[in-house]
C-alpha cells in the first residue's frame, strides 16, 4: 500500500456563499438565476484560492455575500425543490425503489440526507426511513447543522445507516481532492451487511443516493460519466439506476463488495477538451484506511 500522503482539506463551509438573513419567497426565475450566479461565483473563488490569490477571492466573497449570502442561496433552492414545482431529488430515489417490498418487510431503513434543506420531502414523508438530516447552515429544528466531514464516525454496525443521500453536496465541496475524501467517507456510514435488518438481500441497500449538475458530468473537463463509474467501482459500489434531466445527473450506488484496497490513484486528467468545459473534477489518492 503506498504511504498516504496527508491534505489538509478546506471546510465544506468555504464551498458555501456566506451566511446573511434569510430571504422572501422568490419567483422560480429569479432562484434559477440566483442559484446559477452563485454557482458560478463559487467555481471562480475556488479558482482564486487555488491560486493564492486572497484579495481575489476576498472580492469574490464580497460580491457572493450582496447576492445574499448562504441563506439566500438555500431559500433559492427550497423554491426549486417545492412540490408544485417537482424539483423535489427525493421524489427520483423513491421512483427507483421497491417500495411495495420494503414496506413488506415493516421495517423502517436509515438515511443520512447531508445537505438538507427540508424535512419535508418525499423521503422524508414516506414512512420507508427514519431520516437523519444534517446542514452546514440548518433551516429547520428538525435539520442537525453539521459537517459531514466531521460528523463522528460510527461505532456499532446499529449506528450506520441504509442510505445516503449527497443531493447537490459534492459539487460545493471547494477542492477536488475534497470530493474524493466526502465519497470516499460515504462507505464508514453505510451497512456492511443490510440482510439482518431487511431479511431481503435483493433490496439495493446499503446505498448513495448522489446528485450533481449535469454540467458537472456532461461538461467538464476532468469529469464524464465513465469516470464517475470508474471512481465509484473502486470505491466497491455498483450502478443501480442513473437518469440525467436538462438540469441534473442522478445515480444510485449500491455499495457492492468490501474496499479491496485504499491504494488508489484516481488522479486529475483531461478526458473532455474544449474551451468552453467547465473544470469539475473528482480525485482520490492513498486515502486514509479507516475514513476519518
Amino acid at each position: 500500500m503506498g504511504t498516504m500522503k496527508k491534505q489538509l482539506l478546506k471546510s465544506l463551509k468555504t464551498g458555501r456563499p456566506p451566511t446573511v438573513k434569510s430571504a422572501r419567497s422568490m419567483s422560480r426565475k429569479a432562484s434559477r438565476t440566483l442559484i446559477n450566479s452563485h454557482h458560478q461565483l463559487e467555481k471562480r473563488r475556488s479558482q482564486a484560492a487555488a491560486k493564492g490569490d486572497k484579495d481575489a477571492e476576498a472580492t469574490i466573497s464580497a460580491e457572493i455575500a450582496s447576492l445574499g449570502g448562504l441563506d439566500h442561496y438555500q431559500q433559492a433552492s427550497l423554491q426549486g425543490q417545492s412540490l408544485d414545482r417537482g424539483g423535489d431529488t427525493s421524489k427520483i430515489l423513491l421512483e427507483w425503489l421497491p417500495v411495495a417490498e420494503m414496506k413488506s418487510t415493516g421495517k423502517r431503513l436509515r438515511m443520512l440526507e447531508v445537505g438538507s434543506l427540508s424535512t419535508r420531502n418525499a423521503c422524508s414523508t414516506s414512512g420507508l426511513f427514519d431520516v437523519v438530516h444534517i446542514d452546514l447552515n440548518s433551516q429547520e429544528p428538525g435539520i442537525l447543522q453539521q459537517d459531514f466531514m466531521k460528523r463522528p464516525l460510527p461505532e456499532t454496525e446499529v449506528a450506520k445507516f441504509d442510505i445516503i443521500s449527497l443531493s447537490l453536496v459534492l459539487n460545493f465541496v471547494p477542492e477536488a481532492a475534497g470530493r474524493g475524501q466526502m465519497l470516499f467517507r460515504t462507505l464508514t456510514f453505510l451497512r456492511d451487511n443490510p440482510t439482518s435488518l431487511l431479511g431481503t438481500p435483493d433490496l439495493p441497500f446499503p446505498s448513495l443516493f448522489l446528485v450533481l449538475p449535469r454540467s458537472c458530468i456532461t461538461n467538464s473537463r476532468y469529469f464524464t460519466q465513465s469516470r464517475l463509474e470508474e471512481l465509484m467501482t473502486t470505491l466497491g459500489y455498483e450502478l443501480v439506476q442513473a437518469k440525467s434531466t436538462q438540469k441534473l445527473a442522478y445515480s444510485l450506488w449500491k455499495k457492492a463488495r468490501p474496499l479491496a484496497s485504499t491504494n488508489i490513484d484516481f488522479t486529475k486528467r483531461e478526458v473532455n477538451p474544449g474551451r468552453t468545459r467547465n473544470n469539475f473534477a473528482v480525485t482520490l489518492k492513498n486515502p486514509a484506511s479507516q475514513p476519518a
